[in-house]
């Protein structure tokens, strides 16, 4: 859908987005619309979240219980509806996308993307992409088996999870129970099935961002990144890669997105062993990894989602060499933050802090960003400022 207009916020003309999940990347999205005078509702299950802080308005409420979904979409008719999070009622969505709500990119594309079920049939059987070797399975007997045939060391994932939860290496046969326990405790809905992967020895992994947008499609310049326990803890742009590697990244990357359909970025997560090339996930939104984008080029990968949802082009440029570390702050209580003049004083340094309400645990609570004369400058700076920035806590 092009928009033929964009009207004015709270007004009868407004052009609205609600945004289902309003943490740091929602946050983002919700001020890229406002900068093209776009009306943002924002929504999640807990008060306070970081993009209701700039939001016009909000609504509290569990995305995964389909009837509250469907009364706030009724209610607010917005002209478009951004999943930001994985956690939603998805066949809701679908129902409500077949009776004219529009969904970006897609209600099939968010249903089969919270799946790894889905979306890795679909790259792995559907479109017949390189992947690692895999099972589903149910229970714990059809873990043990899968783990004979796939072979050690492998992975185990909740068909239903999001940064890192529940995902676990498992070494030696004794550590089969424990994995599908950790794998129960980590699934974002309800059931018991898992992915074993078999493990890839890469060189190094990164996301492909692919923007899908009224004009085509526009490849960004490869994501190398770190994770930790299944999640992010560093990014960096462009990371180099042979031009062998990097076509055939694309050419993975294009498939899938196309496959999916609709308009907005993808973060396609690919594995790279030499000029081999192999699909691992994609997220039919701004990936994490991507908040290098905020300092690495004019128009940032949330920008660029901003503008493809709402039919607007979308355009590429090359990238400045740089970084982006994440905080994370690890207690209970309400945060505040102490050394960010320090932080600052590097050059070609910034901060983002999300804003989030509380810690209970580990948590990302923001991100450094640096450029540099190339990438191993801008990375350890981006280290530097986030090793100055120490968390303290408030009982609430």
């Amino acid at each position: 859908m092009t928009l033929a207009s964009l009207g004015t916020p709270l007004t009868p003309s407004a052009t609205r987005a609600l945004l289902l999940g309003s943490g740091e990347l929602g946050k983002e999205v919700a001020i890229a619309l406002q900068r093209l005078g776009v009306e943002v509702i924002a929504c999640d299950r807990y008060a306070n979240a970081p993009a209701m802080q700039v939001a016009h308005r909000s609504h509290v409420f569990d995305m995964l219980d389909a009837a509250a979904l469907r009364a706030v979409i009724e209610a607010e008719k917005p002209d478009v509806v951004l999943p930001e999070i994985e956690a939603i009622a998805t066949d809701e969505l679908v129902a409500l996308e077949a009776a004219g709500v529009r969904v970006a990119p897609t209600a099939r594309a968010v249903r089969l993307t919270m799946d790894r079920e889905g979306i890795r049939r679909l790259a792995a059987e559907e479109l017949g992409l390189p992947t690692s070797p895999y099972r589903f399975v149910d229970s714990l007997d059809a873990l043990t088996a899968a783990v004979a045939e796939v072979g050690l060391p492998c992975v185990v994932k909740p068909v239903m999870s999001s940064s890192g939860k529940g995902q676990s290496v498992i070494k030696a046969d004794a550590d089969v129970e424990a994995a599908w326990d950790y794998a129960m405790q980590g699934a974002r809905a309800a059931g018991t099935r898992v992915i074993v992967e078999g493990f890839v020895d890469f060189d190094y992994e990164i996301t492909q961002l692919t923007v899908r947008h009224v004009g085509g499609t526009v490849f960004l310049d490869p994501i190398g990144h770190t994770q930790v326990d299944g999640d992010y803890r560093e990014s960096w742009q462009p990371h180099p890669m042979s031009l062998a590697a990097q076509q055939e990244a694309r050419r993975i990357a294009g498939a899938v997105t196309e496959a999916l359909g609709g308009w907005g970025v993808f973060g396609v997560e690919l594995f790279v062993r030499g000029d081999e090339v192999l699909f691992s996930e994609v997220s039919p939104r701004p990936h994490d990894t991507g908040m290098v984008t905020l300092v690495s080029q004019p128009s940032g990968e949330f920008a660029m989602h901003a503008h493809a949802v709402l039919g607007l082009p979308v355009h590429a440029v090359q990238p400045f060499p740089s970084a982006s570390c994440a905080l994370l702050a690890e207690g209970e209580g309400i945060p505040s933050f102490h050394g960010i003049g320090d932080a600052l004083a590097r050059p070609d340094t910034d901060v983002r802090m999300f804003g989030k309400p509380r810690v209970s645990g580990r948590r990302r609570v923001g991100v450094t960003l640096a450029r540099g004369f190339d990438v191993d400058e801008a990375r350890a700076r981006a280290r530097e400022a986030a090793a100055a920035i120490s968390v303290t806590f408030e009982a609430e």
